[in-house]
Order: C-alpha cells, then sequence, then structure tokens
C-alpha cells in the first residue's frame, strides 16, 4: 500500500454528513490540515461498523489541525487519525 500524501502534504477533509457511522468527527469536516505520517492500513471503519464483510483496507494518516481552525479559538494543534478515503489534497494549496 503507497502513502497517497506524504508527511507535510496540506489536506482537506471532505464537508459531507453521511446517514451512517463515520469516523470523522463533525468538528473536521471540511477543515484544512497537515499530514503529520502515514500510520498504517485498517480496515475503513464506516462499512465495518455497519456489520459487512467487505470493508476495505485503507491508509490512516495523523492530521495535524490548528485549534482555532477547529473552534474558531485556542492557540494550540490537534491531531487526529484519519482514513484516506476522507482526506483529498487541499486544493487552495496546490
Amino acid at each position: 500500500m503507497t502513502d497517497r500524501f506524504p508527511p507535510g502534504t496540506r489536506v482537506r477533509t471532505y464537508d459531507h454528513d453521511p446517514a451512517h457511522h463515520t469516523r470523522l468527527p463533525r468538528y473536521a469536516r471540511g477543515k484544512r490540515g497537515v499530514v503529520v505520517e502515514p500510520e498504517g492500513p485498517a480496515e475503513l471503519a464506516d462499512i465495518s461498523a455497519q456489520g459487512r464483510g467487505d470493508a476495505p483496507l485503507q491508509q490512516i494518516y495523523a492530521v495535524r489541525f490548528a485549534a482555532r481552525d477547529l473552534w474558531g479559538e485556542g492557540d494550540h494543534h490537534v491531531v487526529l487519525d484519519l482514513w484516506e478515503s476522507y482526506l483529498e489534497e487541499d486544493p487552495d494549496e496546490r
């Protein structure tokens, strides 16, 4: 499995609200962050939580967000472990 997003890549999370379980927190949807490092593959929780046996393996990335970008305030950073399908290259950073 190759790393689509190397460390330092600026990404944006998808801004969607699926009808099913997702491990992408609502407060982080549509937000910009920076990939810290790949953390290895794991079954996509969105599928496995539905009790289906066809959850694909996807790369998980540690992504750093500025707290002020998530909540409008704060001078610290938050790191979330996110599946590859939650991320896209930040279109404003290409």
